[in-house]
Protein backbone atom coordinates (compact mmCIF):
# COMPACT_ATOMS: atom_id res chain seq x y z
CA UNK A 1 0.00 0.00 0.00
CA UNK A 2 1.76 3.36 -0.95
CA UNK A 3 1.05 6.23 0.89
CA UNK A 4 0.29 9.60 -0.75
CA UNK A 5 0.89 13.26 0.73
CA UNK A 6 -1.44 16.21 0.29
CA UNK A 7 -0.33 19.18 -0.02
CA UNK A 8 -2.95 22.20 1.30
CA UNK A 9 -2.65 25.53 0.49
CA UNK A 10 -5.24 26.93 2.67
CA UNK A 11 -5.43 28.79 5.91
CA UNK A 12 -5.19 26.01 9.02
CA UNK A 13 -7.96 26.30 11.68
CA UNK A 14 -6.59 28.76 14.55
CA UNK A 15 -6.89 28.06 18.19
CA UNK A 16 -4.74 30.43 19.50
CA UNK A 17 -6.36 33.52 21.04
CA UNK A 18 -2.78 35.22 20.83
CA UNK A 19 -1.16 33.37 18.03
CA UNK A 20 2.35 35.57 18.53
CA UNK A 21 2.49 34.32 22.06
CA UNK A 22 2.81 30.58 22.22
CA UNK A 23 5.14 27.26 23.32
CA UNK A 24 4.49 23.98 21.58
CA UNK A 25 6.88 20.78 21.61
CA UNK A 26 6.61 18.07 18.96
CA UNK A 27 4.77 14.89 19.87
CA UNK A 28 3.99 11.83 17.66
CA UNK A 29 0.04 11.91 18.00
CA UNK A 30 -1.25 8.10 18.16
CA UNK A 31 -3.63 6.77 16.20
CA UNK A 32 -5.56 4.39 18.44
CA UNK A 33 -9.66 5.16 19.06
CA UNK A 34 -9.48 7.58 15.76
CA UNK A 35 -12.63 6.85 13.59
CA UNK A 36 -12.78 7.95 10.02
CA UNK A 37 -14.69 10.14 8.76
CA UNK A 38 -16.79 10.30 5.62
CA UNK A 39 -14.14 10.80 3.41
CA UNK A 40 -11.91 8.04 5.20
CA UNK A 41 -9.42 10.24 6.54
CA UNK A 42 -9.35 9.86 10.28
CA UNK A 43 -7.83 13.30 11.35
CA UNK A 44 -7.61 14.57 15.26
CA UNK A 45 -8.96 18.03 15.25
CA UNK A 46 -6.47 21.41 16.26
CA UNK A 47 -7.99 22.21 19.84
CA UNK A 48 -7.90 18.59 21.19
CA UNK A 49 -6.44 17.92 24.49
CA UNK A 50 -3.94 15.71 24.83
CA UNK A 51 -1.84 13.70 27.33
CA UNK A 52 -0.81 9.97 27.73
CA UNK A 53 3.17 11.10 29.91
CA UNK A 54 4.35 12.40 26.43
CA UNK A 55 6.13 15.34 28.45
CA UNK A 56 8.12 13.18 30.88
CA UNK A 57 8.99 10.35 27.96
CA UNK A 58 9.39 11.56 24.49
CA UNK A 59 8.83 7.98 22.97
CA UNK A 60 5.03 8.17 24.21
CA UNK A 61 2.51 8.75 21.80
CA UNK A 62 -0.33 11.93 22.58
CA UNK A 63 -3.75 10.66 22.83
CA UNK A 64 -6.89 11.71 23.72
CA UNK A 65 -7.45 13.38 27.17
CA UNK A 66 -9.88 15.65 28.53
CA UNK A 67 -8.77 15.37 31.92
CA UNK A 68 -6.49 15.16 34.61
CA UNK A 69 -3.84 13.50 32.08
CA UNK A 70 -4.02 16.52 30.43
CA UNK A 71 -0.42 18.10 29.45
CA UNK A 72 -1.41 20.31 26.10
CA UNK A 73 -3.58 20.92 22.96
CA UNK A 74 -3.41 19.70 19.86
CA UNK A 75 -2.40 22.65 17.56
CA UNK A 76 -3.11 21.80 14.09
CA UNK A 77 -5.15 19.27 13.31
CA UNK A 78 -3.19 15.62 12.57
CA UNK A 79 -4.13 13.51 9.80
CA UNK A 80 -3.81 9.94 11.54
CA UNK A 81 -4.90 7.50 8.71
CA UNK A 82 -1.96 5.76 7.99
CA UNK A 83 -0.75 5.67 11.73
CA UNK A 84 0.61 7.49 14.54
CA UNK A 85 1.65 10.64 12.85
CA UNK A 86 3.91 13.89 13.65
CA UNK A 87 2.21 16.91 15.36
CA UNK A 88 2.39 19.86 17.67
CA UNK A 89 0.98 20.25 21.80
CA UNK A 90 0.68 23.98 22.99
CA UNK A 91 2.31 23.51 26.31
CA UNK A 92 1.94 27.20 26.97
CA UNK A 93 -0.08 30.28 25.75
CA UNK A 94 -3.71 31.77 25.32
CA UNK A 95 -6.13 28.96 23.78
CA UNK A 96 -9.96 30.33 22.46
CA UNK A 97 -12.38 27.86 24.02
CA UNK A 98 -14.70 28.95 21.13
CA UNK A 99 -12.55 27.10 18.52
CA UNK A 100 -11.83 23.82 20.40
CA UNK A 101 -13.82 20.53 19.00
CA UNK A 102 -14.59 19.99 22.86
CA UNK A 103 -14.56 22.13 25.83
CA UNK A 104 -11.93 21.32 28.22
CA UNK A 105 -13.32 20.32 31.46
CA UNK A 106 -12.38 20.96 34.91
CA UNK A 107 -9.66 18.70 35.26
CA UNK A 108 -7.96 19.78 32.26
CA UNK A 109 -7.89 23.05 32.98
CA UNK A 110 -6.28 22.66 36.41
CA UNK A 111 -3.62 20.41 34.86
CA UNK A 112 -2.91 22.42 32.02
CA UNK A 113 -1.20 25.07 34.56
CA UNK A 114 0.15 27.34 31.69
CA UNK A 115 -2.47 27.08 29.33
CA UNK A 116 -5.17 30.13 29.60
CA UNK A 117 -8.30 29.55 28.12
CA UNK A 118 -10.22 32.56 26.86
CA UNK A 119 -13.86 33.12 25.82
Amino acid sequence: MSKFVETSYGSPKQILKFPDHYVAIAVTVDDSGVSAGLDGKKIVPAGTIIGGGFLGDDTKKAVKTNGVGAEGVLLNDTDVTYGPAPGAAVIHGFIATSKLPEAPVTDAVTALKQITFIK
